[in-house]
């Protein structure tokens, strides 16, 4: 239990939604926490208080008990017999959905493979015990549960609340808003999507140092690095390998920081792992001159197009980047000659156009990336901030994203 809760008594744990909980207080309250009767994995569903949340996983850590965040009682019932051996924590990951009355994709993983990151991380980001760490997004989602827990490991105080923070963990998305805000933290840990260039001048403008990663919830940390745009170097304790596929060099790690596995009502585990101990969820990457490495996204998210394979997130990074886009996406379209046509999803600034937008893309995209078709509205997003893909492509195919430019036909009523 010390491992996780390293504060004095009267320093203060958790801050959140006006309440206050002190180390000694967090103690007592875990140890005086009611799991479920028996010896199966608790839940602990969305929307439960961050407190409580917090109490009932530290709880389970101490017990030897399972703890799914993100499941209900009934939904941690099914799942419990499906875990893999060793199990102690169950978490969605940040797309993960589930239908009505079904239990959600869980990562399994042990407490200690997070555990053992909170030493690296802290000298990588330069936390400190008298720092105050806040998250930008709800706990079930795991790269917010995990900023809590590293704070306490480290006896520092976790917050809701950015103004007034030392350290703030965050997407790129949310970090834009938090950039503004008149009492800053000092320090942005980023992750969930490449932070444009535009983020890190203006961060740097406001004396924000931005400390970047790239990981997922299967496999935790992979990448850091504060040094260039885009491009990362190993995190402490982890083995890179890039190896070739045919939509190219696809990521793969190895550390102690991995998980069990993953794991649905159907049993299936997901989570792809070689004999050498490796393990990739399928994003690619590049090596770059200076040995770095730059994340190219998802391969599984690639657009096929008249033969070229175009990575959605490469190109949405660089629509990203354009004047007045504030956010951007990129999806593949059926189209009977090129196989897939891409199409982009823009949210724009006050005064922008997409004929604008479009005009200036021609720029910086060769014309294998260029999309054909462009559409203005707000991106969904999960509750981490990251797009809702799924979604997103649902109301463009559905036509619920408008008419889209150029209109449906060219003038000489030919197909646009």
């Amino acid at each position: 239990m010390s491992d996780w809760l390293r504060g004095r008594a009267d320093d203060v744990a958790l801050a959140f939604g006006g309440d206050v909980v002190r180390y000694g207080e967090l103690a007592r309250a875990v140890d005086a926490a009611a799991l479920p009767p028996g010896a199966g994995a608790a839940g602990c569903r969305v929307g439960t208080d961050p407190v409580d949340l917090v109490v009932t996983v530290l709880a389970g850590l101490r017990r030897g008990r399972p703890v799914l965040v993100g499941a209900d009682r009934a939904a941690a019932d099914r799942l419990s017999p499906l875990l893999p051996e060793g199990t102690e924590l169950g978490l969605t990951t940040s797309g993960s959905t589930a239908p009505p009355g079904a239990a959600p994709r869980m990562v399994a993983r042990t407490g200690a493979s997070w555990l053992a990151s909170a030493a690296p991380l802290a000298e990588l980001a330069g936390l400190e015990a008298r720092d105050r760490v806040a998250v930008s997004g709800p706990l079930h989602v795991s790269m917010h549960l995990y900023a809590v827990l590293h704070a306490l490991s480290l006896g520092a105080t976790a917050t809701d609340r950015v103004q007034g923070a030392d350290v703030v963990h965050a997407t790129p998305t949310r970090l834009t808003r938090i950039v503004e805000e008149p009492d800053a933290p000092r320090t942005a840990i980023v992750a969930g999507a490449a932070t444009g260039a535009a983020l890190r001048e203006r961060a740097a403008d406001r004396g924000i140092r931005l400390v970047e990663y790239y990981g997922a919830a299967e496999l935790s940390f992979v990448l850091a690095g504060d040094r260039a745009v885009g491009v990362l170097e190993a995190f402490p304790g982890v083995d890179i390998e890039l190896r070739p596929t045919p939509a190219g060099d696809r990521i793969w790690a190895r550390s102690p920081y991995l998980a069990l596995g993953t794991v649905d009502e159907t049993g299936a585990t997901d989570l792809e792992r070689d004999e050498r101990g490796f393990a990739t969820v399928g994003d690619l990457g590049e090596r770059m001159a200076g040995g770095g490495i730059r994340v190219l996204g998802r391969g599984d998210a690639a657009i096929t197009t008249a033969g070229a394979t175009v990575p959605a997130e490469q190109v949405e990074a660089r629509l990203a980047a354009l004047p007045g886009v504030a956010a951007a996406a990129v999806l593949g379209e059926p189209h009977d000659l090129l196989g897939q046509r891409i199409v982009a999803v823009v949210e724009l600034d006050a005064g922008a156009t997409l004929e604008q937008v479009a005009v200036a893309a021609r720029g910086v995209l060769s014309a294998v990336e260029l999309p054909r078709r462009w559409y203005a509205r707000p991106l969904p997003r999960t509750a981490s901030g990251k797009v809702a893909r799924a979604a997103l492509r649902d109301a463009v195919l559905s036509g619920e994203a408008g008419p889209g430019f150029p209109a449906a036909h060219a003038p000489d009523g030919t197909a646009a």
